[in-house]
């Protein structure tokens, strides 16, 4: 732009200086010049700002082409992406169908093990209550016998003969040896077998107890005089026992289904044997009431 400017400006100059015009029109002309430059300044400064905004917009557009192409390419992820998400859902719908029906079935079968279960917890709550019932009944027997015994077996017990205990169901009647046996002998003397007829009348009205009689011995050896009957304290306190199961099922009526005797010689000890008055508590006769093996209640499943 800048030679045909100046080439136009040589012209209009040689023109005016060619002419014969006046000083008015020649200063016209001049300031014609001016503006002409100074708009010829203008649009060059426009054409200098339009190419650099043209330069922007064209890196804008390679930026937008560039950024377009990545669209596209993330698109066709997408759609990709989509398409496997739309078959994962279908494969999950098969798959949950399917569970929905298991589970609607193990529903089924939970509602009818949860039926089962509370008859089943119905149904115990019920032998629970019976055996409470029965239990609290079995407690009442066992203190009426035991008051019984006490109010029966007072003046042994008050001269140390006889104790009496009862403890978790089991009630026990012990008797030392002075009361049924003479030393060394295992037959019941006369006046053992008037209080053994007073105990065993009343132990023979208990229902569902079994009758177990126990023989216990001091630590001392069998003398050699009695080495031939009873070899060891086992035999003498087992026959001991045993006398005492004779005399409660023939003399008194006890049912022998419902008795056991039993010999523990010397070791099961209550008191010191390193003393007489020790010894003579050990050599005794226990008469136990258990549970009666018949009425035992099996654990429940």
């Amino acid at each position: 732009m800048r030679p045909l400017f100046a080439l136009a400006l040589s012209l209009t100059t040689v023109l005016t200086l060619a002419g014969c015009v006046s000083k008015a029109t020649h200063q016209q002309k001049l300031d014609e010049i001016d503006g002409l430059k100074s708009a010829f300044n203008a649009l060059e400064s426009d054409y200098f700002r339009l190419q650099k905004l043209k330069e922007g917009l064209e890196a804008h557009i390679g930026d937008l082409n560039a950024r377009y192409e990545e669209a596209l390419e993330g698109s066709s992820a997408l759609q990709q992406d989509l398409l496997r998400c739309r078959a994962d859902v279908g494969r999950l719908e098969k798959v949950l169908s399917a569970r929905s029906a298991e589970a609607g079935a193990a529903m089924s079968e939970m509602r009818q093990a949860i039926d089962r279960l509370e008859e089943e917890n119905r149904n115990l709550t019920g032998q629970v209550e019976l055996e409470r019932i029965a239990r609290e009944a079995r407690v009442a027997q066992m203190k009426s016998t035991f008051d019984e015994l006490v109010d029966k077996m007072e003046n042994e017990i008050e001269r140390g003969e006889v104790t009496i205990s009862e403890l978790q169901g089991r009630l026990t009647v012990n008797m030392v040896e002075r009361i049924l046996f003479d030393s060394g002998k295992a037959e019941v003397k006369t006046a053992g077998l008037e209080v053994l007829q007073r105990v065993g009348s009343i132990l023979k009205g208990v229902q569902d107890k079994d009758i177990r009689v126990e023989g216990h011995t001091d630590n001392i050896p069998i003398s050699a005089a009695l080495a031939k009957t009873f070899p060891t304290n086992w035999e003498l306190s087992t026959a001991r026992a045993t006398d005492v199961v004779h005399f409660l099922q023939e003399k008194v009526g006890i049912d022998g289904q419902r008795m056991s005797a039993c010999g523990f010689s010397q070791y099961q000890p209550v008191a010191d044997n390193a003393t007489a008055q020790g010894r003579a508590q050990n050599r005794r006769i226990q008469i136990v009431l258990v549970p009666s093996e018949k009425t035992v209640v099996k654990p429940l499943k």
